[in-house]
């Protein structure tokens, strides 16, 4: 068999596995939804949690979601356009800015699963802020 058949054939199998995920995927997807959409509701997106039994809303986590984006939000965006621009408008090409642009590639390249943790670690355990508003947006 020559190389071109046979990247024929790997493209082929590559293609059939990349549907079969995608199938189970979009399958998935479909069942949750059609499971679940029925039981969304005003009362349901409205109601506070019941702690004691079934039924209870998902109000307060909504709420808590909504407040914890906004402030995170009012916190990192300044910062993140701040040095954006200033890395590449007016910040000289030197070793530290080198040291900087490394050092905000790495940070994104890392999973938010491991921030996330460095910083309930950094936060709430060595500060000693405890669960909080602050702490959880830090991080």
């Amino acid at each position: 068999m020559n190389s071109k058949t046979s990247n024929t054939i790997a493209t082929g199998v590559i293609y059939a596995l990349v549907a079969a995920v995608i199938g189970i995927l979009v399958f998935l997807l479909g069942y949750i939804l059609w499971t679940g959409i029925p039981h969304i509701s005003w009362h349901f997106l409205t109601s506070a949690a019941q702690s004691f039994r079934a039924g209870g809303g998902v109000r307060d986590q909504l709420f808590n979601s909504m407040y914890l984006l906004v402030l995170t939000l009012i916190i990192s965006f300044p910062i993140a356009l701040g040095s954006g621009i200033y890395l590449s408008e007016y910040a000289p090409n030197n070793w530290f800015t080198g040291l900087i642009r490394t050092a905000v590639e790495v940070l994104s390249s890392l999973p938010s699963v491991v921030v996330g943790l460095f910083g309930y670690l950094l936060f709430v355990i060595q500060f000693n802020m405890g669960f909080s508003i602050l702490a959880e947006q830090l991080h």
